[in-house]
Formats: C-alpha cells, sequence, structure tokens
C-alpha cells in the first residue's frame, strides 16, 4: 500500500513597527483611513528620487533573528524583485535575495531558513465602480521569515506561527495583527508519494487568521491526497483560501525566482554589518526581553499549572501587569495565587458581555498586589474577594477599603465566631443530634448556615474548627 507524507514551509509577512517608512520619511500609518495621506516622490516611485534605508527596521529584524538564535550576516545588500502590478509602483519591489538579514534559527521543533527585509506594497481597494490604490501602506517596512519544509500537519504549522506572533509583539517589533494584515502567512504544502523527497508544492497566500491556516492546510493535503490517488497530476501553482466555500481556489502558475529577475539595487549601499555598532551581537543580546519559551519554563518551575502558564504566556498585556504586580507582592510565594486570580477571575470578567471596567493596561499593579495579599493574609474570603474584584475593576482604588465599605472582611474572631456557632446550634438541635449520631454529612450544612449568617465573611477554617469542637463537648 502506497504511503504518501505531507510537507509544509511557511513565508510569514511582518509589519514592523517603525516611525517612519522603510526607504522615505513618510509617517508609518497603513491604518490610516483618508487614502494617499501619507505619501512622497520616494514612496510614489517619482523618477530621480532615492532610498534610504531605515536603520531600525534593520534593527528589529536582527532582534528577532538573534531571538531565535539565527546567524546573522556580515554583510548584506538590497536587491530589486521585479514585477508588474496595479500596488507596486516602481514595478519592482525592494527587497533581499541573496543575501539575507538572518540565516537559520528555530522556533520549537521548525527550524528556519531566512528572514529578510523588504518594503510592503500598496493596497488596492476594488468596489462596483471601479479599482483605485492607496498608497499608505507602500513602502512600510516588512520583514519576511521563510522556515525549512519540515512542518508535516497543519497544526504545527499554526504553532509556529502563535509563536512567531508571540515573539514579534514581546520584542515590540510588530503588532502581527493578523485582521489587519499586519501578519501574513503563506503556506507551500506537497504530498509525497512513497519513495519521493517531496511532491509538487503548491502556494496557499494571504491567509489573514490562524483558523485559515489550519483549514487551507488541511483542505490542500486532502485535495493532493485525492489526486493522488486517482492518478492525476498536481501543478505547481498558488491559490487563495475562500472562507464562505471552505476550500482553496487557484490563483495563478507559480512564479519561479527568477521570473522575478532579481538584481542588486544599484541606488542602496552596500552594508558591512559586523562594522556597525549599534548591529554588534552583545548589543543585540542586551535589548532581549525574556522570551516567551523562557517565561514558560520559569512559570511551570513556580509551580504554575500549563493552562495558566498559556494564558499568562499568550497574553503580553496580563503578562506585563503580571510582573509588576510581583514587585509589590509582601510574599514571593504568592505569585501563583496573583497568576491564578489574573488568568481566571480578572479574565473571566473581562470576557463578560457587558463588560465596561478598566482594561489589563490600565489596571493598577500596586493595587492588585495590595488584593492578594488580603487573600493570602485570609483577610479576604475567595467570595469576599470576587466581590472587591468586581468594584475595583470598575473604580480602582484600595481593595481593602472596598472591602470594608461592603463589609467583606473575613471575621477570624473566635468569640465572634462563637456567637454565630452558638445561635446555630441552638437553632438546629435536630440536625445537631444527627451529627451525633454520627451523620457528618451534616457538619456541611451547619458550616453553611454558618457563612450565611455572616454573609459570607466568617473564615471558613475557624469556623469548621470551632464548630467541630463545640459538636463534641
Amino acid at each position: 500500500m502506497t504511503t504518501y507524507l505531507p510537507t509544509i514551509g511557511l513565508e510569514i509577512h511582518a509589519e514592523l513597527k517603525t516611525k517612519s517608512k522603510m526607504f522615505c520619511g513618510c509617517a508609518n500609518n497603513p491604518d490610516e483611513s483618508h487614502p494617499n495621506s501619507f505619501i512622497c516622490p520616494v514612496c510614489m516611485a517619482h523618477p530621480g528620487t532615492l532610498p534610504v534605508v531605515n536603520e531600525v527596521a534593520v534593527e528589529q529584524v536582527l532582534r528577532v533573528g538573534e531571538a531565535i538564535n539565527g546567524t546573522i550576516a556580515t554583510f548584506t545588500e538590497f536587491d530589486r524583485k521585479n514585477y508588474f502590478y496595479p500596488d507596486i509602483p516602481k514595478n519592482y519591489q525592494i527587497s533581499q535575495y541573496k543575501y539575507p538579514l538572518i540565516s537559520g534559527g528555530k522556533i520549537g521543533d521548525v527550524t528556519v531558513t531566512r528572514i529578510h527585509l523588504e518594503e510592503d506594497t500598496a493596497r488596492s481597494v476594488h468596489s462596483a465602480v471601479g479599482s483605485k490604490v492607496d498608497f499608505n501602506r507602500a513602502g512600510v517596512p516588512l520583514m519576511e521569515l521563510v522556515t525549512d519544509p519540515v512542518i508535516h500537519d497543519a497544526k504545527t504549522a499554526v504553532s509556529f506561527a502563535k509563536e512567531l506572533r508571540l515573539v514579534l509583539k514581546y520584542l515590540d517589533a510588530s503588532d502581527a495583527n493578523l485582521e489587519k494584515g499586519e501578519m501574513r502567512i503563506e503556506a507551500n504544502i506537497s504530498v509525497a508519494r512513497e519513495g519521493e523527497v517531496l511532491g509538487t508544492k503548491v502556494e496557499v497566500k494571504n491567509l489573514n487568521s490562524f483558523k485559515a491556516v489550519e483549514q487551507a492546510i488541511e483542505f490542500e493535503i486532502k485535495r493532493h491526497l485525492e489526486m493522488l490517488k486517482r492518478g492525476e497530476n498536481i501543478i505547481q501553482e498558488t491559490r487563495g483560501w475562500d472562507e464562505n466555500k471552505q476550500k482553496t481556489f487557484s490563483q495563478r502558475i507559480k512564479e519561479e525566482s527568477h521570473d522575478y529577475r532579481y538584481y542588486p539595487d544599484p541606488d542602496i549601499p552596500k552594508f558591512f554589518l559586523d562594522e556597525i555598532p549599534r548591529f554588534n551581537k552583545l548589543v543585540l543580546q542586551e535589548s532581549l526581553p525574556q522570551l516567551p519559551w523562557e517565561l514558560r519554563k520559569i512559570y511551570v518551575e513556580e509551580g504554575m499549572k500549563d493552562q495558566t502558564v498559556e494564558l499568562l504566556v499568550g497574553n503580553q498585556e496580563l503578562n506585563t501587569l503580571y510582573q509588576n504586580v510581583l514587585k509589590f507582592l509582601e510574599k514571593k510565594e504568592d505569585s501563583v495565587l496573583t497568576a491564578n486570580y489574573l488568568t481566571s477571575d480578572i479574565m473571566g470578567l473581562l470576557s463578560k458581555q457587558n463588560y465596561t471596567g478598566k482594561q489589563i493596561e490600565d489596571m493598577d499593579a500596586k493595587e492588585f498586589a495590595e488584593l492578594i495579599g488580603l487573600i493570602s493574609n485570609k483577610i479576604l474570603s475567595s467570595r469576599g474577594a470576587k466581590d472587591v474584584l468586581a468594584i475595583w475593576v470598575q473604580e480602582g482604588g484600595s481593595p481593602k477599603a472596598i472591602a470594608e465599605r461592603i463589609n467583606v472582611i473575613q471575621i477570624s474572631d473566635d468569640s465572634e465566631l462563637q456567637l454565630v456557632i452558638t445561635r446555630i446550634i441552638s437553632e438546629n438541635s435536630l440536625l445537631v443530634e444527627e451529627y451525633k449520631k454520627g451523620k457528618d454529612s451534616v457538619l456541611q450544612f451547619l458550616i453553611g448556615l454558618g457563612m450565611k449568617a455572616t454573609r459570607g465573611a466568617a473564615n471558613p477554617e475557624k469556623l469548621t474548627d470551632l464548630l467541630r469542637k463545640e459538636l463534641k463537648s
């Protein structure tokens, strides 16, 4: 029986966060709603204009390369990639071909071929009355990362893309918002018969969600398998993804690199990166924050559950708040308690449909640390903490002051709890007799009565201990 092996390689583009475009001084603001607001003779390719390389964009790509243990080029140059399309004002794109900024590297088990830097294209806008071109995006710095063809299933491809997105966000190199087109994923898919190294490659372009990446890859693998089993030949082509029909469709025959007639851009000088101080390997390393995989290791060692770790690492704003709260905690061992409340209670409140409170970035770390201290020191019960949180996310302020105002400070005073217990026992003599005859479940009911009598403010551990002692007497 013939066996088949799917192989996937990814090409991922990400718009970089810089103040200006890649080769001119225009503002890097591709989301500007008014078309053609940030353009100049350089990004519009007027005759006689000269490009000047954005040094910050180069640095951002080098930082990404350093983060994934890639090899930084000592020499690099920019090339002209020639093709004709309405959104390319020059009729060529300034990109990199033979000498990329980064070679190699790895995220998880997926190895990287290269990372290079280029300029983004303009945006074509189509309507019933015709097509127009908005050049606000033309010339925006665009990083392209190409993986080795070492992925064999859709889920691994999606995991890699998600991890790269996290890296870009942690480095503050890109917002990498797929819906806005700040990150675009293309998948090269082939299915090899037994004995073949690779099958015929098909590229699916401009996938703008992780769900679309997974669905498109799975669809293509299935399509290839069915064609091979029928003895049909697969054409090397570029395909798109139809979200509504949940299938790919043919766009054009896939170009090869020689079709673009790459050659070095004569207007941009060559660069010897090892001679530029800000691109020094040690300087780049020192600029790196803690990366997602480093944080995962730390959080697991601290005793967090896997789900908590992923929620924390996967939400940069939440992780920043967590790190800031740690600075104000009275006890370091409360770190896991903090993570649990952030990933469960805070995220639970944020997910409510009619939530109108603070967003994560507006929450005060010192105040949240005060709340954790109240819980850790058993001044607040878990029920009381939820009540305080619900008010705190709306108003802010001292959690202790809120707790005192709504009367949920936990009662731990023995004499005060004893009064409650005495009343409960006197009002429930039949239940007390049942407990003394061996019906242990009665205890929980009596504890519930105690919590109700104190409106949830009783320290449950002290209430239980005192109640047991009273019932034994």
